[in-house]
């Protein structure tokens, strides 16, 4: 198990109004816990009144039964003085991650087989469809499938069921080619992040049907975005995204393949990094070291 997963390891994000001192007190708070820092990485905006972030990974000796005199270190030196929001994790410790889908099944079945192969580190507790098609499917990793029927006026009945799966048993839903959208109630009531893959290089081509528009519009490239889900569609902050070149011989059908490679690669990207702790939100946007 490399270094930063393994037991003793932990991750330490930081964010708030950038300022003298900083990084001089996380260092100073891991130092007095008896931590090594393994790596630091931070960024700011503006150097003189911008916003600041770092994501620090360090090794502490029993760390599990440090880990609250450790946080409330943070606490004081960081909220407290400095007025600074932090996120600390055991390294060691997998996200829970429920996969929601409707019958397109590359980006789950990519993200199941990554997760069986360890290159995703995270649980999946359960995949929840609006169609029972990919039940089989997911059965083969054995993991649960629950089927949530959404029809036309029972929308909110169906996200009563699904929240009651999901509130208190994941770390973070993806939507791997989910195709409803979701209500502003439920995003407020999950309690968790919400990744979106969207088959379009965004802002470009939203909605329904973007190969086929792309195909009109005679595009050289298409691509895919990762983003988390807010009320507004397709507008939440953006986390990853890629492209191919196609060329004008290239059907709707053959833009659809390869728009869909592209699809596989940037969620996958996107959930490993947000397991890692490697993306942290501000407001509209993201930093992703």
């Amino acid at each position: 198990m490399s270094a930063g997963l393994s037991a003793d390891y932990g991750r330490l994000i930081v964010q708030g109004d950038d300022q003298p001192g900083i990084v001089a007190a996380v260092s100073a708070a891991l130092t007095r816990q008896g931590a090594n820092i393994v790596s630091l990485d931070q960024t700011s905006s503006d150097g003189a009144q911008g916003r600041f972030f770092q994501r620090t990974v360090f090794h502490l000796p029993d760390l599990s039964v440090k880990l609250d005199e450790l946080r409330a270190e943070f606490e004081d030196q960081l909220t407290g003085s400095l007025d600074l929001d932090f996120h600390l994790v055991e390294a060691k410790r997998r996200k829970r991650v429920a996969i929601m889908v409707s019958k397109t099944d590359h980006c789950m079945l990519d993200l199941l087989w990554r997760q069986r192969r360890d290159e995703l580190r995270m649980s999946v507790p359960m995949v929840i469809s609006n169609h029972p098609e990919l039940g089989d499917d997911v059965r083969q990793f054995n993991i649960p499938f629950f089927h949530v029927p959404v029809e036309k006026g029972t929308k909110s009945v169906a996200e009563k069921e699904q929240l009651n799966l999901l509130k208190g048993n994941v770390d973070l839903v993806v939507l791997a080619r989910y195709m409803q959208v979701l209500s502003g109630d439920f995003l407020a009531e999950v309690g968790v992040p919400v990744i979106n893959i969207h088959h379009s290089f965004l802002p470009a081509f939203m909605g329904a049907g973007p190969y086929q528009r792309a195909k009109e519009r005679g595009v050289k490239l298409v691509g895919a975005t990762a983003h988390y889900v807010t009320e507004d569609l397709d507008e939440g902050p953006i986390i990853e995204q890629d492209v191919i070149r196609v060329a004008h011989g290239d059907s709707t059908a053959e833009l659809q393949r390869k728009g869909a490679d592209v699809e596989r690669l940037v969620l996958s990207r996107a959930v490993s990094w947000h397991c890692d702790d490697r993306v942290i939100r501000d407001g509209n946007t993201t930093v992703v070291f």
